[in-house]
C-alpha cells in the first residue's frame, strides 16, 4: 500500500500563496511593502515578518475563545437562541441554520458581525459538473468554437450563480466556525482590537496555509522553503 503524497510548501503555486498572504493582511490589519517579501526564503522568516507587522499592545488571551463568545452572542441575539443551554463549541451548524432559512439567517449573522462568514458553498456535484464542462469547452474551442464558447459562457455563469446561491454548510460545528473567524478575521473578533496575542500569530498563519492550500502542519516548519 503506497503512502499518500505529501504536498510541500515549495510546490505550491506562488499565486495561491499570494492569495493566502492577502487574507493574512486583511485578518491582521496590515499591508506588506512592495519589496518586503522579495528576500524571504523560509516559512519561519515569513511568520516573523507578519508577527512584527501586526500592531497592538500584547495581551496573553485566546483569540479563538473570544471569537466563539462573539459568535455565540451574535447567534443568540439574531436567532433568539438560549446561548447558555444551546450554544456550545459542539453545537451543529445545520441544527442552528435549517436549509429553508439558512441563507437569510447567515446574512443576518454577517450583518451583525460586520464581515462575511463565507461558510456556505454549492453542492460538490454541481461544482464538479461545472468544472468538467469548463474543461470540455476549452477542448471544444479547437473543434467547434461556437459550441466551445457557449460552454465556457454557461460554465462561468454557473460558477458565478452557484457561488451566490450555494446553501451547503462548509463546516460542521460552532467551534469550527469560531476557529475560522479567529484566523480570517483576527482583529475583528478580538474583544479589544487594539490588542494582539503575539504568541498566537504564527499559529494562525500556519492554520491559514493549512486550510487554504491543503498543507499538512508537519510540512510548515520554520525551515520550509518557498522554492
Amino acid at each position: 500500500m503506497t503512502s499518500p503524497t505529501i504536498i510541500e510548501l515549495k510546490n505550491i503555486d506562488p499565486d495561491d500563496i499570494g492569495d493566502v498572504l492577502q487574507k493574512a493582511e486583511k485578518s491582521f490589519g496590515f499591508h506588506f511593502g512592495d519589496t518586503e517579501l522579495k528576500d524571504v526564503k523560509t516559512f519561519g522568516e515569513l511568520c516573523d515578518i507578519i508577527t512584527n507587522k501586526v500592531q497592538g499592545d500584547n495581551s496573553i488571551d485566546c483569540t479563538t475563545q473570544q471569537a466563539f463568545y462573539k459568535l455565540r452572542d451574535t447567534i443568540a441575539t439574531t436567532l433568539h437562541v438560549n446561548k447558555s443551554t444551546l450554544l456550545t463549541v459542539d453545537t451543529r451548524l445545520r441544527d442552528l441554520f435549517p436549509k429553508k432559512h439558512r441563507r437569510q439567517q447567515i446574512k443576518a449573522i454577517e450583518s451583525a458581525l460586520g464581515f462575511q462568514t463565507k461558510v456556505l458553498r454549492p453542492k460538490h456535484w454541481i461544482m464538479t459538473s461545472l468544472f468538467l464542462l469548463l474543461l470540455a469547452s476549452f477542448v471544444g474551442l479547437f473543434f467547434y468554437w461556437q459550441t466551445g464558447l457557449a460552454g465556457l459562457t454557461f460554465s462561468i455563469a454557473g460558477f458565478w450563480l452557484s457561488d451566490r446561491l450555494g446553501n451547503e454548510l462548509d463546516l460542521t460545528t460552532v467551534g469550527e466556525l469560531a476557529e475560522k473567524f479567529a484566523r480570517e478575521h483576527y482583529k475583528q473578533v478580538r474583544r479589544n482590537p487594539a490588542t494582539v496575542n503575539r504568541t498566537e500569530i504564527a499559529k494562525k498563519v500556519i492554520e491559514l496555509f493549512m486550510t487554504d492550500l491543503d498543507l499538512e502542519e508537519n510540512v510548515l516548519t520554520r525551515e520550509a522553503t518557498f522554492e
